[in-house]
């Protein structure tokens, strides 16, 4: 031997030594996502309709389910005695260097979890220096939110409002607030099946929850004849019993929250359902990537690309919209699997990015190796902000990456390019998902 092997300065599995060397629990309480998930759910117990709001699922939550089984259906075969000493996640999307794959996906209405909402996610994914998208059911402002990811990469997640006028303001606010991406959810025009929602009537926009972005916009507050409400902060928590019964007795206030709700949604949750043709409006209107979230298929795949988009989000949206579907992971192995698809990435013409399921670091890891360069993040990093806002948001990135870069190096690998597309030297499908143990 020549001497001892350098061991590299600054990784994100450091994390795990600056855990031991602090010797204080996580704000959170756990790095079990499990542990992590029942906290969130003991956390809320007086505001259960928002947890529900934001953890629950379509239908009995069988597609929730296959999420994580068709995940857990896949194990990683690891090998030993390869140099796995310098790593890193460092990955390239859309021309832009990033530290990871790792990106904080769009959900809405945060601010029914904590008081400051995504502007606390958006703080803590530009402290982590991961991606932050923006959710159009957001309770804050695009420029609040801009302001709160300060010098970090984000995107913008499009729930794709009927009317054109608002939606070129939109997304003119957008590129003028530094999203670089747009993002369109397009399984969402017909709001699921949640009976835990139906069960309390529980729809946290009609209480003027995540209408900010709409009251916060000129165009959309011209069409209603109202002021322009440029830095709305919603009164933290929603009490929908509350605000029902001030509607009832014909409050003011809660009667034009109530409009301005039933409004936003009757143009970004319409009913109507777009086509393919539409998404030339789209291409032609904004200056940057465009990805299309919500595939499935290798149909669809194939369908974006004739569209010209820049990439797709194989995702089901985490379960939340249909029942009794295939779990997201499963999509996501027949679409890498199409050598157009696969023909796009190598020639960075075309990037696929995956969403729904990811809980560990090991997740990341097989969705990599399935062919995906990106991975969102959803459920894991609410708990967190329910728990602890920003530093709770932190918290579980952190943690997430370490896990990820840890689990890469003990499977023999030191980099992401190691990894990408090569399921049948990392992966093995079993028969049946492996059931976690018990705590």
């Amino acid at each position: 031997m020549t001497g001892d092997p350098i061991v590299p300065k600054t990784t994100w599995s450091q994390y795990l030594s600056q855990i031991y060397t602090i010797g204080q629990p996580p704000v959170i309480g756990s790095y079990d996502y499990r542990v992590v998930e029942e906290k969130a759910l003991e956390s809320t117990k007086d505001n259960h309709a928002a947890y529900m709001y934001s953890f629950g699922n379509a239908g009995t939550g069988t597609t929730y389910r296959r999420n994580l089984d068709a995940l857990e259906q896949w194990r990683i075969i690891p090998r030993i005695l390869r140099d796995a000493t310098h790593r890193n996640l460092n990955t390239t999307l859309f021309g832009v260097k990033l530290p990871s794959p790792l990106i904080v996906a769009p959900v809405g209405v945060q601010g029914i979890l904590h008081k400051d909402g995504e502007v606390a996610t958006a703080r803590a994914a530009a402290n982590v220096g991961v991606p932050f998208v923006m959710s159009t059911a957001s309770t804050r402002s695009i420029e609040a939110v801009a302001r709160a990811n300060g010098d970090g990469h984000r995107w913008y997640q499009l729930y794709w409002p009927r009317n054109d006028e608002v939606t070129l303001s939109i997304l003119g606010r957008a590129k003028a607030g530094g999203f670089t991406a747009l993002v369109v959810t397009l399984d969402t025009f017909l709001i699921g099946w949640r009976p835990h929602d139906l069960d309390t009537a529980y729809r946290p926009v009609l209480g003027g929850m995540g209408v900010q972005v709409g009251t916060s916009d000129p165009v959309f507050m011209k069409r209603m004849g109202m002021a322009l409400r440029a830095d709305e902060r919603p009164a933290f928590p929603l009490d929908m019993t509350a605000f029902r019964e001030r509607l009832a007795a014909g409050d003011a206030e809660a009667q034009t929250a109530f409009k301005l709700g039933t409004e936003w949604l009757r143009g970004t949750n319409s009913g109507v359902f777009r086509s393919w043709e539409d998404l030339r409006f789209l291409r032609d209107n904004w200056d940057g990537p465009i990805m299309l979230k919500g595939i499935q298929t290798v149909e669809d795949a194939h369908a974006a690309m004739d569209a010209r988009m820049d990439g797709i989000i194989v995702s089901n949206h985490g379960g939340r919209q249909i029942d009794g579907a295939i779990g997201s992971f499963t999509a996501l192995e027949k679409i890498t699997a199409s050598s157009r698809v696969l023909r796009a990435q190598q020639q960075a013409k075309f990037t696929v990015l995956f969403d729904s399921g990811i809980r560990k670091g090991s997740d990341i890891i097989k969705v990599i190796a399935m062919g995906a360069q990106g991975v969102l993040i959803g459920r894991p990093f609410m708990y967190g902000l329910a728990l602890g806002g920003e530093q709770g948001v932190e918290e579980v990135l952190r943690g997430l990456l370490a896990e990820t870069e840890i689990t890469l190096g003990l499977s023999g690998y030191k980099s992401i390019d190691e990894i990408w597309g090569k399921r049948e030297a990392i992966l093995e499908k079993g028969d049946a998902p492996c059931r976690y143990a018990k705590l």
